[in-house]
């Protein structure tokens, strides 16, 4: 059998199991069987006209998890009293004006390449990783639910080239389930991501199955398939075509397989980004892994549109500051390192970086030398993607608890992200939603952030 997800043992939210992604044989109704790549003619992942995997948009999004502390990353308060001001001293950035904090030097040292975001507002009280993953809150959600931004470009965009899926995650599967990606929403499972991690990394290329024998299984399995589909009345299918189009692709090319080959990569460069053991989760969080960071950026030169990638584990409700000092530099080295292999490798104009959790931190530190849940205020990194770098974008109050200027929503943030993609929402194909509703990805009175333009 060929499977094509994670360890065995990881489940979704539904409870389905990750290895289900796609196998062949397998035919339950849980599951995205190969059966399914069988139905349509081979025809994996047309490319986009008049485009080159060297000169496509793309966005690399960092989730991490539980909301880090932005009054002792981007936003220290020197002179705040001593219940919120924390450990940490503010150093000098190479933009004059711009201090950040001490624990990230390597991110002082390139703020020109950087824009801190110290005002996003908006955030639910809650561990709500879809506001980072779609911009939306869940207030008033669509039926079927809001795409994921990789969704909604693998709808509105599709693939660069065939072989090589317009979004692929590198996200675990996290013990606490709001810390995890939702799927396709609204526009079906078909443009959920392509998830190649853990074990099913090995089965992404045939082994003992040419395409030959793929071919003779597509009559057989197509008609067990169309019954499948005709009993689906959620429309949680919808899309499955393109899917399965793209999977058959990305099957019979080796082309993804060697982008997710990390040992291609020089030493040096690997050591450049850090490393951490990819087995050991952080928390009920992801695991604390800086060579996915350079995972993406292979993802990105091999022609994917969105890749994301939860990072470790944020929450800490104790002892933020001895956690800090833990994770701050590695943060700090993986994403430098980043951005200016970016910068050095002529993509920085086309990819995108965002860095952010799903609220910020208390400006009061607690009994336990902790901060806890803020969704008043919170923070994001971004990079790369034509905008214009070396500045910080809002202020705040003099406890980091409010903004005092220029407050940013996530749909903004969203709307920047679908801008340097290329994609004019405004003139786009109209999406609908399970219930036939249309919707907007982000509403039309939400315009890209204008200091970034």
């Amino acid at each position: 059998m060929l499977n094509l997800a994670g360890p065995r043992q990881a489940k979704l939210c539904n409870g389905q199991s990750r290895r289900s992604f796609l196998q062949i044989g397998a035919l339950g109704l849980g599951g995205l069987s190969l059966a399914n790549l069988l139905e349509l003619e081979a025809q994996a992942g047309q490319s986009q006209a008049g485009q080159t995997k060297s000169g496509h948009k793309s966005v690399i999004m960092i989730y991490c998890c539980g909301g880090p502390p932005h009054q002792d990353m981007y936003d220290i308060k020197i002179d705040a009293p001593a219940e919120v001001r924390g450990e940490f001293d503010p150093i000098k950035t190479n933009v004059p004006g711009i201090e950040i904090c001490e624990l990230m030097p390597n991110m002082a040292r390139i703020m020109d390449k950087l824009v801190p975001i110290r005002t996003i507002v908006g955030a639910r009280d809650e561990h709500a990783g879809y506001q980072c993953y779609t911009g939306h809150l869940s207030s008033n959600p669509a039926a079927g639910g809001w795409p994921h931004v990789g969704s909604s470009v693998s709808r509105l965009q599709g693939p660069t080239q065939p072989g090589v899926p317009p979004f692929v995650s590198l996200c675990y599967q996290t013990q606490h389930k709001p810390y995890n990606e939702p799927h396709g929403g609204f526009l079906g499972l078909g443009h959920s991501a392509f998830r190649p991690m853990g074990e099913g990394r090995d089965d992404l290329v045939l082994q003992g199955i040419d395409a030959s024998r793929l071919d003779d299984r597509r009559n057989l399995l197509t008609n067990v398939d169309n019954f499948r589909r005709q009993w689906d009345n959620s429309r949680s299918m919808d899309g499955l075509d393109v899917f399965t189009q793209r999977a058959m692709g990305i099957l019979t090319s080796s082309q993804l397989f060697d982008a997710l080959d990390i040992t291609k990569e020089d030493e040096k460069t690997r050591a450049r980004y850090g490393y951490y053991d990819p087995t050991r989760a952080k928390g009920d969080g992801a695991p604390r892994v800086p060579q996915n960071l350079l995972l993406a950026r292979r993802l990105v030169e091999a022609g994917v549109r969105v890749v994301t990638i939860n990072y470790s584990f944020w929450d800490w409700h104790g002892g933020n500051f001895k956690n800090a000092k833990g994770e701050l530099p590695i943060f700090d080295q993986a994403v430098s390192a980043l951005v200016e292999d970016l910068h050095e490798r002529g993509l920085a104009d086309n990819c995108s970086v965002v860095a952010w959790g799903e609220f910020g931190r208390t400006p009061k530190i607690n009994k336990d030398v902790g901060r806890d849940h803020w969704p008043r205020v919170s923070c994001a990194l971004l990079a790369g993607g034509g905008m214009k770098t070396g500045q910080v974008i809002g202020e705040t109050d003099r406890l980091g608890g409010e903004p005092a200027s220029r407050p940013v929503t996530f749909e903004e943030v969203h709307a920047t992200l679908y801008r340097n993609l290329g994609i004019n929402l405004a003139t786009a194909p109209r999406l609908f939603d399970f219930r036939g509703r249309p919707q907007y990805l982000v509403d039309p009175s939400v315009k890209p952030i204008k200091e970034l333009i």
